[in-house]
């Protein structure tokens, strides 16, 4: 079976995306599985970027350093090259699927379509709150990127 590759997908990939990028790479290295990981915004006006320093603060106090990143927008090789792609909200979903060219072959899915009990929910963008909506954005982050370590180790994605 291929490598794995997982984009995650929000606005500006400066808050939620990055700390998904963060928050999966940290669990699938603690699980051993062999993955490429990526972000990505469905907007190009954070290109370059790195993520919002809350954003690095809060990956930070919990041992995951993203400050490296740098945001750009998702275009439609991503759609080919990724074997999964999961959007942060329902309206980037939706942008999603509108851009998808028609040979994508990537599985496109709302991220908390993975945690049970969550289906069908966004992770909150915490960008016009205060740190704490960081935390929660993180711990919301943390809890699908442990459910899709599970998946993909349960589907029998190449392990290191």
């Amino acid at each position: 079976m291929a490598k794995a590759s997982v984009l995650f997908v929000c606005l500006g990939n400066i808050c939620r995306s990055p700390l998904a990028e963060g928050a999966f790479r940290a669990e699938a290295e603690r699980c051993g599985l062999d993955v490429v990981v990526d972000s990505a915004g469905t907007g190009g006006w954070h290109k370059g970027e790195p993520p919002d320093p809350r954003a690095i603060a809060v990956a930070r106090r919990h041992g995951v350093d993203i400050g490296g990143l740098r945001a750009r927008q998702v275009k439609p090789d991503d759609f080919r090259v990724f074997t999964h792609i999961y959007a942060l909200d329902h309206d980037n979903l939706s942008g999603l699927r509108r851009i998808a060219p028609a040979d994508a072959t990537a599985e496109v899915d709302l991220l908390l379509n993975l945690v049970a009990g969550r289906q069908g929910r966004a992770v909150a963008d915490p960008y016009y709150g205060d740190e704490t909506g960081f935390e929660v954005t993180w711990n919301d982050v943390r809890t699908a990127s442990r459910a899709l370590a599970t998946r993909l180790v349960e589907e029998g994605w190449a392990k290191l």
